[in-house]
């Protein structure tokens, strides 16, 4: 990992701004973290992410993997451009009925075009539940919808 630091107030703007995005808050999931390079995304389970048979949903599942590696690569984009998610693979590992999940992401590959992502999904007992990929597009004049213009400089 590059030894780069993002500025503190970028990284706090940037989680206020994206955890109270509408999806995150449907899914009550938040940064808790964000470095360069690195994400740590968590959310709290609740009756509203449960499946028909009682655990988590992988689609649940799936944001949250999709998410914290998003939010670990985004840091290193160039000013003005943006991400996008263009594919993900997961695994999942282990059923989760109640608790906490807890992502950590991590960008693997910043491309001029193309960036990699992983996340690995843990229990708050460190018990792995699923691990996934995410393949990013670069996208230019791509820009969070309310108070981009207002971020500090990320680094």
């Amino acid at each position: 990992m590059s030894e780069l630091r993002l500025n503190p107030r970028y990284t706090e703007a940037v989680a206020m701004l994206v955890n109270r995005s509408p999806y995150f808050s449907l899914l009550s999931m938040e940064i808790k973290d964000l470095q360069w390079g690195v994400s740590l995304l968590e959310v709290e389970l609740e009756e509203k992410h449960l499946q028909p048979f009682g655990g988590v949903h992988g689609g649940v599942m799936a944001s949250v993997v999709d998410a914290a590696a998003f939010w670990a690569a985004f840091p290193q984009v160039e000013n003005g451009m943006g991400l996008t998610t263009v594919e993900i693979k997961i695994n999942y590992l282990a059923p989760i009925q109640k608790g906490k999940l807890i992502a950590m992401g991590r960008c693997i590959k910043m491309g001029k075009s193309i960036a990699l992502g992983e996340a690995v999904v843990k229990d708050e007992g460190e018990k792995l539940i699923a691990h996934g990929t995410a393949t990013m597009m670069v996208v230019p004049n791509l820009h969070l919808l309310i108070g981009h213009e207002d971020l500090p400089p990320s680094r």
